[in-house]
């Protein structure tokens, strides 16, 4: 009786949700039918989900015996974070993984704000520049909440509600590997681009247009070689003008960062 009456009182908030859609107002122009506190359960189911699929692989790099890595790694992503420019920086629980597969070149985030980074990528990049690029156009996908509005459109509302009650979790299991995959809509991919530099801006450390340098070399690559990020991520086309093009309006593109931090990740990776 206590579980139906849960699921009830969460299938109330969503009627309650269709009825107020004006009153979401920190998401901007997308809808968002679940509320943070949902965004955050799912995010912790996903991330329980991902961990163990990839940790099962052998594939998960372990915090507690790559202490140093972490690091390393957390240092770029709470500059990222500290920024100043986030809406969820104390909401969502903000934490990194790091993938060990040297042949993906890919980045995602689950709702909520847990970040997933492929060895490949990392190992991509030419400079640290580049990767607090792209690690901040995925800490806005979760920040948006693009990954939420993403997820509502291609399972459906009352599919995520029983994810979240525990009750499917077979679905679960293809959420969290269909995860990398997720395609955003240009929209999103142009906001998170923005965000990217915004936040980049903020740090007052890194060349805010550090994810159009990924793009660069992305694009140099050819199809032969074309990193997986862009299979999901669409094409770079305008959108290293745009990138530059914002970062040159905030005066941020110039800056000169010290690449030790990236050097000695790779070479723990």
């Amino acid at each position: 009786m206590r579980r139906y009456l849960l699921k009830s009182g969460l299938f109330l908030g969503l009627a309650l949700s269709l009825g107020s859609l004006a009153s979401c107002s920190k998401d901007g122009d997308g809808v968002v039918l679940f509320s943070v506190e949902d965004d955050k359960a799912l995010g912790q189911k996903v991330a329980q989900q991902t961990d163990s699929t990839y940790r099962a692989k052998g594939q998960l790099l372990e915090k507690s015996s790559n202490a140093r890595a972490y690091t390393l790694l957390n240092q770029i992503v709470t500059r990222v974070l500290n920024s100043g420019q986030l809406q969820y920086r104390n909401e969502f629980p903000w934490d990194v993984q790091i993938i060990k597969d040297d042949e993906t070149q890919n980045a995602f985030a689950t709702p909520g704000g847990h970040i997933y980074v492929f060895s490949g990528l990392i190992k991509f990049l030419d400079n640290e520049d580049q990767l607090a690029g792209v690690l901040g156009h995925e800490i806005a996908h979760a920040d948006r909440r693009h990954t939420s509005r993403q997820l509502q459109q291609q399972y459906g509302i009352s599919l995520l509600l029983s994810v979240l009650l525990g009750e499917n979790p077979g679905q679960l299991a293809q959420i969290a590997t269909g995860l990398g995959q997720l395609k955003f809509s240009r929209d999103f991919e142009r906001e998170a681009d923005e965000y990217s530099v915004v936040y980049l801006n903020g740090t007052n450390y890194y060349a805010c247009d550090g994810a159009a340098g990924f793009f660069i070399k992305a694009e140099a690559q050819g199809q032969s070689g074309t990193p997986e990020f862009l299979s999901t991520h669409p094409n770079p086309g305008s959108r290293i003008q745009d990138i530059q093009t914002k970062a040159d309006q905030l005066g941020c593109r110039n800056r000169n960062t010290s690449n030790s931090t990236l050097t000695e990740l790779k070479s723990l990776l």
